[in-house]
């Protein structure tokens, strides 16, 4: 029994340095440089030993984008977490967004297609639905005394997602624009939301 747990853990060992070896690529070269043989020779394998773990590239983009979201959902579930009202729980979560976006830069290009092919299975993945949740949820809590319909409170959201995911993709693509202006523009943005949403 304990030899066989030591296999599960060598081989989720090796699973998560394949995933390490990818990112690590990626922060020193870019996406495009990423292929199934730059993984191998940085971890020292051989290519057929990276293909017994993920069937392709993409298979490692998607685990990459499942890292992503369950990092970002932890993020601004415990930025939510830190306010009672449904208003500075908005806030905190967008500005937990934003963190996040240049925090784990190339996650954020993966997950959202910066800059990169995004991986398009990242439909299919349920982590993907939680940042929504969480604002959706603070949304129809501010909203609550209009009795919002499902489509308002999803035109709201989009509204955040688009202006906050702009800003972070014209950020990451052109930085010829100071922070502190960024972030009056990403705080006067979520504020406007936030007022438009309260009348």
């Amino acid at each position: 029994m304990a030899s066989k747990d030591r296999i599960l853990r060598l081989k989720e060992e090796t699973r998560i340095n394949i995933l390490e070896a990818a990112l690590n690529i990626v922060k020193v070269e870019g996406w495009q440089a990423l292929s199934m043989r730059k993984i191998a020779d940085a971890i020292e394998y051989t290519a057929p030993i990276i293909y017994e773990y993920f069937s392709n590239k993409d298979a490692i983009l998607l685990e990459l984008t499942r890292k992503g979201f369950i990092i970002l959902s932890k993020d601004m579930r415990a930025a939510k977490e830190k306010h009672r009202l449904p208003e500075k729980q908005l806030e905190a979560m967008w500005l937990a967004y934003w963190n996040f976006a240049f925090a784990e830069k190339e996650l954020y290009q993966v997950m959202f297609g910066v800059d990169v092919n995004c991986c398009l299975m990242c439909e299919i993945l349920p982590e993907a639905e939680e940042p929504s949740l969480l604002v959706n949820d603070a949304i129809e809590q501010l909203m609550a005394p209009h009795k919002p319909s499902e489509d308002e409170i999803c035109t709201k959201y989009y509204t955040f997602w688009s202006v906050v995911h702009g800003l972070i993709s014209i950020n990451m693509v052109r930085r010829n624009i100071s922070d502190d202006i960024t972030h009056e523009v990403l705080k006067t943005a979520i504020s406007g939301i936030i007022r438009s949403i309260k009348e």
